[in-house]
């Protein structure tokens, strides 16, 4: 436990006294003390939550409308027991009685029964209604607050910090108008509970009168009727100035403003406003019998109010214009900052202004949450995280036109119609749809524009209809995949090897750095993820790699036997075990010839053959991928284990889409059906 600080001990005292009140009896002068707090306290509620900049400054508003009404219950119980017993409850409740309850009983009840009526049918029903629906549509609006920080974490708007800060942020806000919807309830008790007590206290008292003191009756309804209300009218001021917090909490919601600044200004900031209000006054003070004095000088002060507040909007804006001409000279003067310019964005995605609606949330556009769906489907398909995608707007480009970048430099770009439907022929439909001839931009596939029209007539016929927020996802989604060994960088495979140390780190502390460096396993990391294989199973890989890394620091070595101990997810990647899958082989003698022109250096391996036997090679791949190709199936080649990595360098410049497996990444059960060698 902590050490008991004193503002716990406040506290504590506080919620102690209620309690003792309740059972111990408390002479007048005590009383008078604990009243005049409970006024202070009131008070003090009600400022704070008028200045409060935010809701959340007043969070435990809750707490305290419990604390404060459990309080003003024990102060009614202990003047109740004075006014029954002795008559003399102390000065506070004898003055409320006489003074501002006129020392009259129909003024006193008259004056009582007001303030009930305006803190139980005004105050309280107004605020207990506020706060409902606040609560409700607080509740609601949850989840689109948290997709909107999604995106703006997604598109680098916010840190991740940020992003914390502001969930919980939300989450208090949720808990703090749910727990006040409850809240507001002690305030409709306490009113109800305050009328109760009076009339008990008037009849107990009037009893007590006549039958313990001997005293008249109307000499016992007026003494104990006025203390009655007196002590009414002291519980009820400090109830209703806590109703009317409640109510100001409530009523301001979660704007970041200052209460007094921002009301004044809104109800008389506007000059127009005020000449209007001065006029009609001053005219109602000369047309009709009104106090002409009264009347036309408030209309004066009015229009003089908005005479001043003229000159003070042109004074700020002649500051302010000042102010921004000053900044921009000094702008100018200042040397200019080049740092920020040198940083370049992992991947960027430029578009038109005609496609600026699809990632404005406010236009009903969703990019920006396809874009969070994009960054989650590459984590789980090939386990590393792809860095932040900024998107932004670019006026030199065509309206419907957009760009993808990696690191700075255009890699693809396309074109969309907005409020148009890409219709794409899956190969078996023969009836052609009318439409603006395209391409697909991901896979450069023919394809054609369509209206919303004709969209159900389309997807009746066969033809595969996406939207334009799907082409853009689909083209940024294939681009990722094609560069995100080259975005794979040190601190993510750091950041990585910290996750897998959590779990594993007897692991970790083996291989990194004793056998292996941080570079030599991102090169092994981006040579899987070059030819699409998920690192998402790290354990395995990290296994691997401490097994072989005592016998060789070569990374691309290392890949082949990292891609062997993941032939499971290699071949349910790439083949289907319930059939037999089609593949083109290697002839033995190209191969022997292949690993023949290997050179080993310090740099790593390389190939040394003809460019004639290299071109003859390039063409026999060709012509029997095309084989694959026509059957509809993926162009797949069959090596041998020590051959594969320099077959796939030899063909990964002239086919980007070439798969080269080895037989030592193929599951046992798999069946392999040759349809072609490729010879030299």
């Amino acid at each position: 436990m902590g050490k008991l600080k004193t503002a716990d001990i406040g506290v504590v005292a506080y919620v102690l006294a209620a309690f003792i009140m309740l059972i111990v009896p408390v002479k007048a002068g005590l009383l008078d003390l604990l009243l005049a707090c409970n006024i202070a306290v009131a008070f003090t509620v009600m400022f704070s939550c008028m200045f409060a900049n935010e809701v959340l400054n007043m969070s435990y508003f809750p707490t305290i409308l419990l604390f404060t009404t459990i309080f003003r219950i024990a102060l009614n119980v202990s003047s109740t027991k004075l006014i029954l017993t002795t008559g003399d409850p102390g000065n506070v409740v004898r003055t409320f009685g006489e003074y501002v309850g006129g020392n009259d009983i129909i003024v006193g009840c008259i004056v009582f029964v007001i303030l009930i009526i305006v803190q139980f049918m005004i105050i309280n029903k107004g605020s207990e209604r506020v706060a409902e629906v606040t609560a409700r549509f607080t509740l609601d609006a949850m989840p689109g607050k948290q997709m909107a920080i999604d995106a703006d974490l997604n598109t680098g708007a916010i840190s991740d910090a940020e992003a914390k800060k502001r969930r919980e942020k939300i989450q208090e806000e949720a808990s703090f108008f749910g727990s006040m919807d409850g809240a507001v309830k002690y305030v409709k008790g306490d009113a109800t509970a305050g009328l109760l007590i009076t009339l008990i206290n008037i009849v107990g008292g009037i009893a007590m009168g006549v039958l313990r003191q001997g005293m008249e009756l109307n000499d016992a309804l007026s003494q104990f009727t006025i203390l009655t209300i007196g002590d009414g009218l002291v519980s009820q001021i400090p109830s209703l100035l806590i109703s009317l917090s409640t109510g100001i909490l409530v009523t301001k919601g979660s704007k970041d403003a200052d209460f007094g600044t921002v009301l004044i200004g809104q109800l008389f900031g506007v000059p127009k406003v005020l000449y209007l209000v001065g006029a009609v006054i001053a005219a109602l003070g000369v047309i009709t019998p009104l106090n002409t004095v009264i009347f036309v000088g408030l209309g004066m002060v009015f229009i003089v109010a908005g005479r001043v507040m003229a000159g003070t909007i042109e004074t700020a804006e002649i500051e302010h214009e000042a102010d921004e001409e000053e900044a921009a000279a000094e702008e100018i003067r200042q040397p200019e900052n080049v740092t920020s310019l040198l940083q370049v964005d992992p991947i960027e995605l430029e578009f038109g202004y005609g496609i600026i609606p699809l990632a404005d949330v406010n236009q009903g556009g969703d990019l920006l949450d396809r874009v969070v769906m994009i960054r989650r489907q590459i984590a789980l398909e090939l386990g590393t995280v792809v860095p932040i995608i900024r998107l932004r707007d670019n006026i030199q480009l065509n309206p419907n036109q957009y760009i993808i970048k990696i690191k700075g430099v255009q890699v693809s770009e396309g074109e969309i119609l907005f409020d148009h439907y890409m219709a794409m022929n899956p190969g078996y439909v023969e009836e052609e749809i009318t439409g603006i001839p395209t391409f697909e931009p991901s896979f450069h596939l023919p394809a054609i524009w369509i209206t919303e029209g004709q969209r159900e007539r389309a997807e009746s016929m066969g033809y595969t209809v996406v939207d334009p927020p799907s082409i853009i996802a689909t083209h940024l989604t294939e681009i990722i995949r094609q560069y995100i060994a080259e975005l794979l960088t040190r601190q993510d495979v750091q950041n990585l090897v910290n996750n897998l140390r959590e779990s594993n780190p007897s692991l970790v502390e083996e291989l990194v750095p004793k056998l292996l460096g941080l570079g030599e396993i991102q090169k092994v990391l981006q040579n899987l993820l070059r030819e699409g294989i998920s690192i998402r199973d790290l354990l395995t890989i990290f296994e691997t790699l401490a097994d072989y890394a005592t016998t060789t620091r070569d990374t691309d070595i290392l890949t082949e036997y990292v891609r062997q101990s993941l032939k499971r997810a290699i071949s349910n990647k790439f083949f289907l075990s319930n059939e037999t899958t089609s593949v083109v082989t290697l002839d033995p003698k190209l191969e022997q010839e292949i690993m023949s022109s290997v050179k080993q250096t310090e740099q790593g391996a390389y190939l040394t053959l003809d460019p004639n036997k290299t071109k003859a090679i390039m063409d026999s791949v060709g012509t029997e991928t095309k084989k694959l190709e026509d059957l509809g199936k993926m162009p797949l080649v069959i090596t041998s284990p020590i051959v594969r990595v320099y077959f796939k360098k030899l063909t990964e410049d002239y086919f980007k889409d070439l798969v080269v497996v080895s037989y030592n990444e193929v599951e046992s059960n798999i069946e392999l059906q040759s349809v072609g060698m490729v010879t030299a």
